[in-house]
């Protein structure tokens, strides 16, 4: 035994440890649970999934066992860049090469072993975008570092949706929690959670109230960064606010008067021109909708302001009133976007989500089935092998996708709580060892791990509960399948090889 190994061993994070392997066992035996009664006689019957995911353990154990003993954690700093071509080369060949499995273009079948290049496309991102961010001069504020970080992140990420893989698409957009410890400006994250806003507010309300909203967010942001004049401005503007919500109302009384109007004239004696003229006027009326009045206003206002922006040197409102621009043109384009872009599939799942349709047997089914299995565990669960929307096999994917809905029902809310609890424990742990690195890589590597390893969480847990759409995720470490246990075991590993050398400087 070398002088090295003892150091090797006692700077290794444990609780990490620990925490990947509990989370591994849980999922192994929730496997087992989940195809027990149509696969498998045991936990080590190699004929069902529960054998191979642990065929699948053994090798991602063998896999860390490399990376955090054999190779240099320098390594990873090192071969970053041609990785992220080999990945990015690998994205787009499976798209030509690859057969098409449940509607997308994503998977290399080698025999009887699948694999996911978007899966290890995670790491190799990770990787790219913690030596740019880590480089000496680096500065989130300069356009020209900006915009290659975004490049970093979104070169995949596009390919990744051009095979129909939009759920794993989705977990890129947890990079810019990189992006914001790194210095980029909160307001991004408010952009874009306002853009899903108005996605959402476009289907379900109708785009008048889609923009009224943004109106109402755009205000409050301009008063906030104007501490001294905030009640002013919110007397003002939040005055206008109110008077265009108030024009559905308005608008309709209106047409009930000019209604009224029109049955008064038709019971007098008939003139034809004359009447004509006034019915065409008061058709003109009923004809005028809310939307119209409101853009109406803000085509008049928007030159106003931008040059009452421009005199006062008022950034922030200019900013706001470009932001306005591009949202209402956004509002607009949803309908085209939703219904021309999204396939028919995701269309179905969405509007199940939104309550904008109900299609238990259909779109809504997977979720309805799964809300059923969480919801009938109760506090403490049916028991392991007892539940019975599990063993019946009513919830399609259970030991992928939806093996959440399996801790649900035979594990309770207490076994639910517990799962989750150590996610939230895995993720803590790794920003806290990624605060404590002194070097810039190694850092940003860690959020990069926890942004990653959140996301999933977020959506999979999110999908099982009807928070989100239906976009088959796995849950990390839990859900079977071997791609992607190995890529989150490399990228849990990394970071723990990365962190132990850093530790030299504790």
């Amino acid at each position: 035994m070398t002088e090295r190994d003892p150091y090797k061993r006692q700077s290794i994070d444990w609780w990490l440890v620990g925490t990947y392997l509990l989370l591994v066992l849980i999922g192994w035996v929730n496997i087992y649970a989940a195809t027990h009664t149509s696969e498998a006689a045991s936990l080590l019957d190699f004929s069902g999934r529960a054998g191979k995911q642990f065929v699948w353990i053994l090798t991602a154990l063998g896999l860390a066992a490399i990376i955090l003993f054999l190779l240099p954690a320098k390594l990873w700093e090192g071969i970053c860049i041609p990785l992220y071509g080999f990945v990015v080369a690998l994205l787009v060949l499976v798209i030509f090469v690859s057969s098409n499995i449940k509607g997308s273009h994503s998977w290399f079948s080698l025999g009887p072993i699948s694999f996911q290049p978007a899966e290890i496309s995670k790491i190799s991102t990770s990787l790219l975008l913690s030596y740019w961010l880590s480089q000496q001069g680096f500065k989130m504020t300069r356009l020209k570092d900006f915009l290659v970080a975004c490049l970093i992140i979104g070169l995949p990420m596009l390919i990744i949706v051009a095979e129909s893989e939009t759920g794993s698409a989705l977990v890129y957009i947890g990079f810019i929690f990189v992006l914001y410890r790194e210095g980029l400006s909160g307001w991004w994250l408010g952009l874009i959670g306002l853009i899903i806003l108005l996605f959402i507010t476009t289907l379900t309300m109708g785009p008048f109230w889609a923009i009224l909203i943004m109106i109402a967010v755009l205000v409050a942001c301009n008063a906030y960064m104007q501490p001294s004049r905030f009640w002013k401005r919110v007397a003002i503007f939040g005055g206008v606010v109110v008077v265009i919500a108030l024009l559905p109302t308005l608008l309709s009384w209106l047409g009930n008067l000019v209604t009224a109007q029109m049955d008064a004239l038709n019971d007098r004696i008939w003139v034809p021109q004359a009447d004509e003229t006034k019915d065409y006027f008061w058709g003109f009326i009923l004809k005028i909708k809310p939307i119209y009045v409101m853009l109406g206003g803000a085509a008049v206002a928007l030159p106003l302001l931008m040059w009452w922006a421009y005199r006062q040197k008022d950034t922030f409102l200019g900013i706001s009133l470009i932001a306005f621009v591009v949202g209402v043109m956004m509002v607009f384009s949803t309908d085209y976007i939703f219904n021309n872009v999204l396939k028919d599939h995701q269309r179905s799942r969405i509007e199940v989500l939104l309550g904008m349709k109900e299609d238990l047997a259909g779109a809504g089914y997977n979720v309805n089935q799964s809300k059923i299995a969480i919801g009938s565990g109760g506090l403490f669960g049916k028991g392991f092998l007892q539940g019975t929307q599990t063993t019946f096999g009513f919830v399609p994917e259970q030991s992928t996708d939806f093996i959440f809905c399996t801790i649900g029902e035979e594990w309770g809310f207490a076994g639910s709580l517990l799962v989750i609890a150590l996610y939230v424990f895995l993720i803590v742990r790794l920003v806290t060892d990624a605060e404590r690195c002194r070097g810039h890589f190694a850092r940003v590597y860690g959020y990069c791990v926890a942004s990653c390893i959140f996301m999933h969480l977020f959506i999979n847990v999110g999908m099982t509960v009807g928070l989100m759409p239906v976009i088959g995720i796995p849950l990390p470490l839990l859900s079977y399948g071997g791609s992607s246990l190995w890529a989150f075991t490399m990228l849990i590993f990394i970071f723990l090889a990365l962190y132990r050398d850093e530790k030299k400087y504790f």
